[in-house]
């Protein structure tokens, strides 16, 4: 096909680079996270209060420490089945068998559960398809979507941050695919209700689509227990990890579970992108799963009710029932403006709000810091607030 006037004008509309040297129109659509920008600042600043980070401190389990240690030795470092080494997704397998009481849902170890979202999102879209999505969002949700040729339904949650059913109904157009859940919530700490999840996997088979449910929060839940849709129905599709609950971020080792046309689907798409999950990784993980890890997570406990003690009566904010982040509103107004003045004036690091949706009213505090860098940063924001009126 020959390329018109129009085509070589786009092309070239990069700064004037050769069409060698362009790239896509997809990639050109994305900027950097929010997030990363925020982690880039961090390391400029002498000595930050780095409160952006969204992962525990906590150290990954000694059993899997050891197991990896072990794997490494035994030269198991090569390709595994895509689906995940056999140990670990009966492990798992038998954990999902139990908890939804189905014996038909498929499985698949991933490359972290972005690597699962990826690949549940790849195998829901089509272009034009449309996506419910409850904001504000954890980052990748919308340019995932959109990457994919999807358009996002956004439902804007605040100010309690809780999911009206009714108003999910009402967004489900003749081009939804999918409802994307998740809880334990990024970035607010929301915890949805039994109820609620029951609701929406009603809700999605009534309506011919599918409720996708990210779970790799749900090890934090602080004031109830964690309640899945997935027992509710056997079309819901769930992604979980290990990066949360057991510190192995780095390791990326996740899962996704759900309806066998969807899974193998999945499973067929991993082969072509992310081949398999970290061997190294999936025998640290299964050692993982029978690490205790009920002290790590009462420390999360005690530094989210430290955060809240500290910062109650000078920001407005819901108490988050999960997670390991706190969302206020932003003195001002902008939660932007309120970043980039924490930043020049305290050293301090947040991510502003307008990072997970079109409102830019809050900002999101991860409290998963040492008791140093927690109580610094609990006086500067105290001083933040006095210091706007």
């Amino acid at each position: 096909m020959n390329r018109s006037a129009a085509d070589d004008a786009a092309a070239r509309s990069d700064g004037g680079r050769p069409p060698g040297n362009r790239v896509s129109r997809r990639a050109a659509a994305f900027d950097s996270s929010g997030i990363r920008k925020a982690f880039d600042l961090a390391a400029r600043l002498p000595d930050p209060i780095n409160l952006s980070i969204g992962q525990p401190d906590f150290a990954m389990p000694q059993a899997a420490r050891d197991a990896a240690r072990a794997a490494l030795e035994a030269g198991r470092n090569g390709y595994t089945p895509t689906q995940g080494i056999p140990a670990l997704r009966d492990r798992l397998e038998e954990q999902v068998r139990r908890e939804t009481g189905q014996s038909d849902r498929r499985l698949c170890v991933t490359s972290g559960s972005s690597g699962a979202l990826v690949l549940t999102l790849m195998a829901l879209i089509d272009p034009g398809d449309e996506v419910v999505v409850f904001e504000p969002a954890f980052v990748m949700y919308r340019p995932l979507v959109e990457f994919l040729g999807g358009r996002v339904v956004p439902i804007d949650t605040s100010p309690s941050f809780r999911i009206d059913v009714d108003r999910v109904a009402a967004s489900i157009g003749p081009r939804c695919v999918a409802i994307l859940l998740n809880t334990p919530a990024n970035p607010t700490g929301a915890v949805a209700d039994a109820a609620t999840v029951a609701a929406l996997a009603r809700l999605a088979d009534q309506r011919g689509v599918t409720l996708v449910s990210d779970e790799l929060y749900r090890s934090y839940c602080y004031d109830a227990p964690f309640a899945s849709p997935a027992p509710h129905s056997e079309n819901v599709v769930v992604i979980d990890g290990f990066s949360k609950s057991h510190a192995m971020t780095g390791w990326r080792v996740g899962w996704v579970h759900g309806p066998p046309a969807i899974i193998d689907a999945c499973t067929m798409m991993q082969q072509y992108t992310f081949v398999c999950a970290p061997q190294v990784g999936q025998w640290a993980a299964l050692a993982a799963l029978d690490s205790p890890m009920d002290a790590p997570l009462s420390e999360c406990r005690r530094k989210r009710d430290a955060l809240m003690a500290g910062l109650r009566g000078h920001y407005d904010f819901v108490p988050p029932g999960g997670a390991f982040y706190l969302y206020p509103r932003a003195p001002g107004g902008s939660g932007q403006a309120f970043a980039a003045r924490a930043a020049a004036e305290e050293k301090l690091i947040v991510v502003p709000g307008n990072v997970f949706g079109a409102a830019d009213t809050h900002f999101r505090i991860a409290y998963t810091v040492d008791d140093r860098t927690l109580d610094r940063g609990i006086a500067a924001l105290v001083r933040l607030a006095a210091s706007a009126g």
